[in-house]
């Protein structure tokens, strides 16, 4: 009677944790240097009159900038309330532009008329630089939050679209054949073998899109409102405040910041089923 010997664990394994371990700290050290090279960098220049602070700024006024602000409010109100009209135009403007990016992009890659049809006037509409919109907005809606809301709808709709669109098209035809010979409608089809399938390319144009609101949203402040952070750096601007136009930046990156570390939180809870993309120790 043979006896079958099980195979050891590779003792690769075992280190695998310690060496991720490793690598993870190198490169919050390794950013961590980038910063501070560059930021120390900046700021010594600018005291050694090599770079002109009139017109960069220097990384402790813009600090000092923001200090104020949030302990002295801005010209428009609290800070905190700058930041809450601007993300309010973002999410609102994001959140409808995927509802409407994901609808249209299954639809369109779905039904090939409506693609037939409607394809070249996409085309078009994705050709026009979508900026200028935001001037035909505030003068037809006013600086409140409706122009703003439209400006990042439609900087996020195309981002989606094209996901949408390009994620049904990749779908498994055999998949989709499968389920109709199992008696599934058209509509059970889509909603139950596309919509999965097509899922990773939608979460995927989830962190392009945040990103696109929020320059909508602020682009649409600096054309015209009455709060926000577009305003902000609008005003800062207009008094020749480099710290100020530097520190409404820094503001408005954490925020993007943020929302990127949140949307990817959403993206690893969603997308649990998907293996893990390999990590730099593992290459």
């Amino acid at each position: 009677m043979t006896t079958v010997e099980q195979t050891p664990a590779p003792a690769a394994v075992d280190g695998d944790a310690p060496r991720r371990g490793s690598y993870t700290t190198a490169v919050w050290t390794g950013r961590a240097v980038v910063l501070v090279v560059v930021l120390g960098g900046w700021e010594l220049f600018a005291r050694l009159g090599l770079v002109d602070p009139f017109f960069y700024g220097e990384p402790s006024q813009v600090i000092g900038q923001i200090v104020t602000w949030v302990q002295n409010g801005t010209a428009q109100g609290s800070l905190w309330a700058q930041i809450g009209v601007t993300m309010e135009e973002t999410i609102l403007g994001w959140v409808i532009g995927v509802v409407f990016g994901v609808v249209f992009g299954i639809a369109l890659g779905r039904i090939r008329f409506l693609s037939d049809v409607l394809g070249p006037y996409i085309k078009i509409m994705n050709s026009i630089p979508r900026i200028v919109l935001g001037s035909i907005f505030i003068v037809a809606f006013g600086l409140g939050l409706g122009s703003k809301v439209l400006l990042a709808v439609v900087l996020v709709f195309f981002a989606v679209f094209f996901n949408a669109f390009q994620g049904t098209r990749e779908v498994d035809r055999n998949l989709m054949a499968n389920a109709r010979i199992l008696g599934a409608s058209r509509w059970r089809v889509t909603r139950e073998v596309v919509l999965p399938s097509a899922f990773t390319w939608i979460i995927a144009s989830l962190h392009v899109s945040f990103g696109f609101a929020l320059i909508g949203a602020i682009v649409g402040e600096f054309l015209g409102a009455q709060q926000g952070l577009g305003l902000l750096i609008r005003t800062a601007q207009g008094t020749f405040n480099a710290n100020g136009v530097l520190a409404a930046m820094v503001i408005v990156a954490v925020v993007a910041l943020i929302a990127e570390g949140l949307i990817t939180a959403l993206e690893k809870k969603i997308l649990r089923w998907r293996p893990p993309a390999l990590s730099g120790p593992d290459l």
